[in-house]
């Protein structure tokens, strides 16, 4: 069983209302979908979304789209809350949706959007499969490949991100002391327990680093992207 980390960046034409929202105005910070339940027997669709926005104008955006058959909104602070959602469902979602359903993929929860109101998403399934989808995207769908494998990923949150080798070589450099501060084991004695070359352990290990420190990122505000602030003087020191 493969998996395809990707994200997918749609025309403007072809955004749902709330997506075209979230790249055209400064309100969405960020935003999950969680969860979702279809029934095709009726047209509709259930989905609950975690969001950072400001709730207040973005009630009035959901209260705009004809779609939407009732919303729910949950605060968790002033900036946060969930969000349950029942739409009838859309044309273009249908025939987005089809497209996975036909090849017996399995899309894994959350589906991130970004401030572009672009897709990250783990979609897991025959490798073939996976390939003809990607190879299917119409041409003007921004598709950009993170990763392609095979899945191994332990359940939970954030190692969630990880393969089984990531996760050892991960907790074998925790184990030795790689990050301690000075530290108490190289890069070599990484290598020696994991029975690996140098620089395959190397590897492994930024790998591992960047899975989480991507999600961490994603999930807790961007700010990979700040600039760094000026130097201390000694008084505010």
């Amino acid at each position: 069983m493969k998996y395809l980390d990707v994200r997918i960046d749609l025309p403007d034409r072809m955004l749902h209302p709330m997506q075209a929202f979230i790249r055209h105005d400064d309100t969405v910070r960020y935003e999950e979908m969680l969860a979702w339940r279809v029934r095709p027997e009726v047209d509709m669709e259930y989905a609950l979304y975690y969001v950072e926005a400001d709730l207040e104008a973005y009630r009035e955006a959901v209260r705009e789209v004809e779609t939407v058959v009732d919303c729910r909104i949950t605060p968790i602070d002033n900036d946060a809350a969930h969000v349950w959602a029942c739409e009838e469902t859309r044309p273009e979602t249908r025939a987005w949706r089809d497209a996975f359903a036909d090849r017996q993929l399995i899309v894994m929860p959350p589906i991130r959007f970004d401030e572009t109101a672009a897709m990250a998403m783990t979609i897991v399934g025959d490798g073939a499969a996976l390939h003809d989808t990607i190879e299917t995207i119409p041409p003007e769908v921004e598709v950009t490949v993170n990763e392609i494998g095979t899945y191994d990923r332990r359940g939970g949150t954030l190692a969630a991100t990880l393969t089984d080798r990531q996760l050892v070589a991960l907790g074998t450099a925790l184990r030795l002391g790689y990050y301690e501060v000075p530290r108490d084991a190289t890069l070599a004695d990484i290598a020696a327990e994991l029975h690996c070359a140098e620089s395959t352990a190397s590897e492994l290990l930024r790998r591992a680093e960047r899975d989480v420190l991507s999600r961490v990122f994603d999930r807790y505000g961007g700010t990979v992207d700040r600039e760094p602030a000026p130097p201390a003087t000694a008084r505010e020191v």
